[in-house]
């Protein structure tokens, strides 16, 4: 049958299952993404098995599927670059600062060797990228699913909710660092001498293209016109760092980041709604079914599902365990020590990208990479439900009263 009848069709599927499951995942209080997660693994061969999945999804269709998911990580990674406020990152004390370091070094750690004991029951070619990319992978915090569940219980404006969102922006920095690392380890799929060429690109984007940018984006100027500027722009610096060694997330998201803010917040705004609303609608919903076509849990035995029990421990613990501690030491209380813990634990759609970018480096092979999956799955649906016991409404009530107070009686 004729490749784009498929394609068409298949996008069709993809659409309609997302968007229910995702509708569903919100009626019962949980980020869309969950949703759009199971969709995609419920359609891969953990539930209609390899033969039906094939059949549905063709393997001359999908490496098209393939590359509208990479157009889609593209965009998302340049909309977390250019909503992340440089602001944010200053000035928030020492009790942000730590709390970032130590929920990045202790599920780092931790991760690492956890990676010792995996890499006995896996295939691993480069022990060094594998023991660097688990650490890194149980480091991650989604930044733009915490700020969503920050915003959805009105925690945006308190102290534990502005803590939170620093530690989140620090922590997806350091994570990307890590994975840059992990990618030229592995050798990144280019000649290696080309990774020598980062310098040139990094200054090339500070010095030549965030100049540019600033001349583009005004305030004055239509969005209709800054719009292709900026999507071009994105694809190609993504190109440059997928060229030289660097995976393509890496240009998209630097991208993002020297994109100007000041006197540019309603353009810029205006801009990345437009980009969201179509990424959203169509290219991420086919990331996360290429993602679940790769996943097949009912192929897992009882040593993976110890694996995914460690995995589990070391995600969970490490996460909560350096922000809470780290957090009591600052003299914060239990109750908002204790919800830094659970927010820094959001995963999403950040870990389903490095993971992607695992699987495809050769990091992790078929099985490790369904069950980290389910980690991501599992650390980003237990936000909600632990937040209402830890931290609930009248906490957050009682917070912001505090913060008002405080803002009232500030000189």
């Amino acid at each position: 049958m004729n490749q784009i009848v498929f394609l068409f069709v298949d996008l069709a599927i993809v659409l309609v299952v997302a968007r229910v499951l995702g509708a569903l995942a919100k009626k019962i209080d949980q980020p869309a993404v969950i949703g759009e997660v199971l969709a995609g693994i419920l359609l891969g061969p953990t539930l209609l098995g390899e033969g039906i999945s094939e059949v549905v999804f063709p393997a001359e269709v999908r490496p098209f599927l393939t590359a509208l998911a990479s157009v889609g990580v593209a965009v998302f990674m340049f909309g977390v670059g250019a909503e992340l406020d440089r602001g944010t990152l200053r000035g928030k004390g020492r009790v942000a600062t730590t709390v970032s370091l130590t929920s990045i070094a202790a599920p780092f750690a931790l991760g690492s060797g956890l990676a010792l004991y995996l890499a006995v029951n896996h295939e691993v070619q480069n022990r060094l990228a594998f023991v660097l990319f688990i650490g890194a992978a149980m480091s991650v915090t989604a930044f733009p699913v915490l700020a969503r569940i920050l915003s959805d219980r009105g925690m945006s404006r308190t102290a534990v909710g502005g803590i939170a969102l620093t530690c989140a922006a620090v922590d997806d920095l350091l994570a990307w660092c890590l994975l840059a690392v992990v990618v030229v380890v592995s050798g990144g799929g280019a000649a290696q001498w080309l990774i020598a060429l980062s310098p040139v690109y990094l200054a090339v984007m500070l010095w030549v293209v965030r100049p540019l940018l600033r001349r583009v984006f005004t305030p004055d100027r239509p969005a209709g016109t800054v719009l292709p500027v900026l999507l071009a722009g994105l694809l190609v610096s993504g190109a440059v760092t997928e060229l030289i060694g660097l995976h393509f997330i890496f240009g998209a998201f630097f991208f993002g980041l020297v994109v100007p803010h000041r006197g540019t917040a309603a353009l810029r705004g205006v801009v990345l709604e437009r980009m969201g609303e179509f990424n959203a609608a169509l290219l991420l919903p086919v990331f996360f079914i290429v993602a679940g076509l790769k996943v097949d849990l009912s192929s897992l035995g009882s040593t993976d599902l110890v694996e995914l029990l460690l995995v589990l421990l070391v995600a969970v613990g490490g996460k909560f365990g350096g922000a809470y501690l780290a957090a009591r030491l600052n003299r914060l209380p239990v109750r908002q020590s204790a919800a830094l813990g659970v927010l820094m634990n959001t995963r999403g759609l950040t870990e389903l990208i490095i993971l992607s970018v695992g699987l495809q480096l050769g990091v992790l092979d078929q099985s490790l990479y369904s069950i980290m999956v389910v980690m991501a799955v599992i650390t980003t649906a237990m936000a909600g439900p632990l937040l209402r016991i830890i931290y609930p409404a009248s906490a957050v009530d009682h917070d912001l009263d505090v913060e008002r107070a405080r803002q009232r009686t500030a000189p």
